[in-house]
């Protein structure tokens, strides 16, 4: 049973900093592309932030410079650490596993995260 659960998310003020926390039961993140994704109310679900199973990265430009995503395989979570927060950020963050090659697609619940003063 494969399991993603997700924290961290909360309220903050602009120019504050969250770090989202994504751990894995049931399959293993560095053998997978891990995403975190987010969507606003009324909005599309948009790809933030990526990590490949070579660590490396790819963002989105309205986040590049800001967040960052990050693996720690021993613990088997994936991390995006969110710095300079706007309210434009706020949105409800989904972590995302899969490979490219099989056919799982797997999601958390949802974390949501609200940057407001």
């Amino acid at each position: 049973q494969v399991r993603l659960v997700e924290s961290g998310g909360g309220l903050v003020q602009p120019g504050e900093s969250l770090r989202l926390s994504c751990a894995a039961s049931g399959i293993i993140f560095s053998n997978n592309i891990v995403g975190w994704y987010r969507q606003a109310p009324g909005k599309e679900r948009e790809l933030v932030a990526l990590i490949r199973m070579t660590q490396s990265t790819n963002y989105a430009d309205s986040v590049k410079g800001r967040f960052t995503i990050s693996r720690d395989n021993a613990k088997n979570t994936v991390y995006l650490q969110m710095n300079s927060l706007k309210p434009e950020d706020t949105a409800v963050y989904y972590c995302n596993v899969k490979s490219p090659y099989n056919s799982y697609n797997y999601w958390g619940q949802g974390t949501q995260v609200t940057v407001s003063s």
